[in-house]
């Protein structure tokens, strides 16, 4: 067998040999098989005899050493594989990493063992059946989860979708990895909004442009106060031009419900995502909100470009929408809801969808209408304020 001696011999070796014969005939063994290719059914049936023999007598070094060279094979029965798994010792992760097979029962086996890392290099494998994904969403691992996250031979659908979702808004990991994926809605990574980057934030409020949301508990707030806009608008266009950020922070929490906490995140977003979100909800136009927002944000050379994206939004994004995002801020709402087709986005992204033009430069002209009303006015403000 794979230009060995027959069977028989080798039984007669490790049977008169010692351990240190059965050491050597197991490692040439296994480098042998290793290097043979695809084998035939016989040849792996009669291998497996041998092996199963000669790892039984061998010592534990040499069993590592044989079921690491085993691990390089092109082809591996699951007989072959459970032998690697449990004689590999700390190459096992190498193994399952770089197995180009591997069978449901051995993987199955060692998410069993609960080795959270051995897990995890399963979880980002390809071709993985539903029955071995099954066993993975039920193991209460972050690593895992990571490692699902970013598998995207994985389709985020179903059980798997809402596990996904739910693991987002414990681990800013997850969730990250979650807004990077295309196939993913970034509308359910909201409750993980201030774990985000800031691009994922922006994708998330994006995830709403065009869409029906289900009606926001908050709703009722926003309308008692929608009478007072203007001046909520000119309030907050003064205390950020302050920088009186702590009252920006008392002042929210009395007007949306939030925690005082969620307040202050929301105060201190220089990049204004957060507060764009509270602006809209309550109806703010993009005339009046980006006045807000050139006082609330931190950027300087990109100020122009930011205001100009804030300003498309503000044509896309409901005030309702916006609303629903708040009310996912508060935990009153069931974000799974949108995954049901009346709440899709109208426009669903294509790659026959021609790429929009570039918003804006650095430069002083933002190329947006809105914008450049906005800076004129806070133009103005100054110049009054200087006089």
């Amino acid at each position: 067998m794979l230009g060995f001696q027959p069977y028989e011999t080798f039984q007669l070796l490790i049977e008169t040999g010692g351990v240190d014969r059965t050491n050597t005939l197991l490692i040439a063994a296994c480098d042998a098989y290793a290097r043979r290719g695809r084998p035939t059914g016989p040849e792996m049936e009669q291998f497996e005899a041998l092996a199963t023999r000669l790892f039984q007598a061998a010592s534990p070094q040499a069993r590592a050493k044989a079921a690491a060279i085993l691990g390089r094979s092109e082809l591996l029965s699951p007989t072959l594989e459970q032998v690697v798994v449990e004689h590999i010792g700390e190459d096992l992760i190498s193994f399952l990493q770089h197995a180009q097979e591997l069978s449901d029962r051995t993987m199955l086996d060692v998410i069993a063992r609960y080795d959270v890392g051995a897990a995890a290099t399963i979880a980002s494998r390809k071709n993985l059946t539903n029955v071995v994904l099954a066993k993975l969403f039920q193991m209460n691992s972050r690593k895992v989860y990571r490692a699902l996250a970013t598998n995207l031979d994985i389709s985020p659908r179903g059980a798997y979708l809402s596990a996904l979702a739910r693991s987002a808004q414990m681990d800013h990991l997850v969730a990250e990895a979650l807004g990077n994926r295309k196939d993913f809605d970034a509308a359910l990574l909201a409750p993980a909004f201030f774990d985000l980057s800031d691009a994922h934030r922006i994708r998330v409020i994006q995830a709403f442009a065009n869409r029906e949301t289900p009606a926001a508990p908050i709703q009722r707030t926003i309308e008692q106060l929608s009478v007072a806009t203007p001046e909520l608008t000119k309030a907050l266009m003064k205390l950020f031009s302050e920088n009186r950020r702590p009252e920006v922070t008392r002042l929210l929490a009395q007007i949306t419900g939030l925690d005082e906490v969620r307040c202050g995140q929301i105060a201190h977003d220089v990049t204004g995502a957060s507060t764009f979100v509270v602006l809209r909800g309550f109806g703010v136009s993009a005339y009046d909100g980006l006045k807000v927002l050139i006082h609330a944000t931190s950027h300087d050379s990109e100020r122009s470009r930011a205001l100009a994206d804030f300003a498309s939004l503000f044509a896309t994004v409901s005030a309702e929408s916006m609303a629903y995002l708040m009310s996912a801020w508060r935990g009153e709402v069931n974000l799974l809801d949108l995954s049901k087709p009346q709440y899709r986005p109208v426009t669903m992204p294509s790659r026959r969808t021609p790429a929009p033009a570039a918003s804006g430069s650095t430069g002083a002209g933002s190329g947006n209408a809105v914008v450049e009303q906005a800076m004129v006015a806070l133009s103005r403000i100054g110049a009054r304020r200087a006089g």
